[in-house]
């Protein structure tokens, strides 16, 4: 095969593949002249219903499994975008997996084997919320997590460059074997996190969503986005980009996540299956008998 099965979706937001990503250059909020409100919710409308005929599509055609990776910082709107952008789409040919904090089993394993256990079938869409990534961006922030994982060394100076190198092979494996991966950054502004924050601290429904653990990660900002910044830098490759997508506004972020996937998907060398001319002709033999039989009036 080629680097990827197709070429990934064209799109400002698409994070270059010669590591030259900066983040503090990449937009938070939609473009002076991006759509309204209503603009976008029409048109992830309109995606949404094209996505599902699609994902039957992907599921007959049972060759290929598309992997969605979101990450961001908390208060991005992850689960949301997630529930708004797959909306529709069969539940059978889908599955969400968010990864917290690891299990003892899993600690036994290397980082990615819990990953491996989760990946989509072929004719499915896998997503997940949170990934294999946090294992260089949380860990990264908190090193002294290292010391649950027992490994046998773990030098500072080069760990993080070797799991983002493990990381970016093992997605270019799964790519050659017909996982199509799209990864997304939901980029998010240190002032919309405050003001999401407050919400949830001053509006009682929303209570629940408030962690004061957020906060205190809110502390490490600046080693989050340098962790972030190396962790796209490295791996955003054609057969696995990243999209850094603005996340202060959450209708247009939505729309354009719906419609990087939508791309993904229509672009896609998958057709339903056709039947032999053999099948075919047992299956017009069996539906005349089926016309055939007498109407019983159940």
């Amino acid at each position: 095969m080629e680097e990827a099965w197709i070429s990934p979706t064209d799109s400002p937001f698409r994070v270059p593949f010669d590591g030259s990503f900066v983040l503090a250059d990449a937009p938070t909020a939609p473009p002076e002249d991006a759509p309204d409100r209503e603009a976008n919710e029409k048109a992830l409308k309109k995606t949404r219903k094209e996505l599902r005929e699609l994902q039957q599509r992907l599921y007959a055609d049972d060759r290929f499994a598309l992997l969605l990776v979101f990450q961001a910082m908390d208060a991005a709107g992850k689960d949301g975008t997630i529930r708004h952008v797959l909306r529709g789409v069969n539940p059978a040919g889908c599955q969400v997996t968010s990864f917290k904090q690891p299990s003892a089993d899993e600690l036994d394993h290397d980082y990615l084997w819990r990953i491996m256990r989760a990946l989509p079938q072929r004719g499915r869409i896998g997503v997940f919320n949170r990934s294999h990534y946090e294992e260089v961006l949380v860990v990264r922030v908190h090193p002294a997590i290292l010391a649950n994982q027992r490994l046998p060394s773990a030098d500072p100076a080069t760990m993080w460059d070797e799991r983002l190198a493990s990381m970016a092979s093992y997605e270019h494996h799964l790519a050659r074997e017909g996982t199509v991966i799209v990864k997304f950054f939901l980029h998010l502004s240190k002032d919309e996190q405050a003001r999401r924050f407050l919400d949830r601290i001053d509006e009682p429904e929303k209570n629940w969503k408030f962690s004061p653990g957020d906060v205190r990660e809110r502390g490490h900002w600046d080693a989050y986005q340098h962790a972030y910044q190396e962790a796209l830098r490295a791996t955003s490759r054609p057969w696995a980009p990243w999209f850094a997508v603005p996340a202060d506004d959450k209708r247009y972020m939505r729309r354009v996540v719906a419609e990087i996937v939508h791309d993904t998907v229509r672009r896609l060398p998958i057709a339903y299956p056709q039947v032999s001319d053999e099948e075919r002709e047992e299956m017009l033999r069996l539906r005349e008998g089926l016309v055939g039989e007498p109407v019983t009036g159940r």
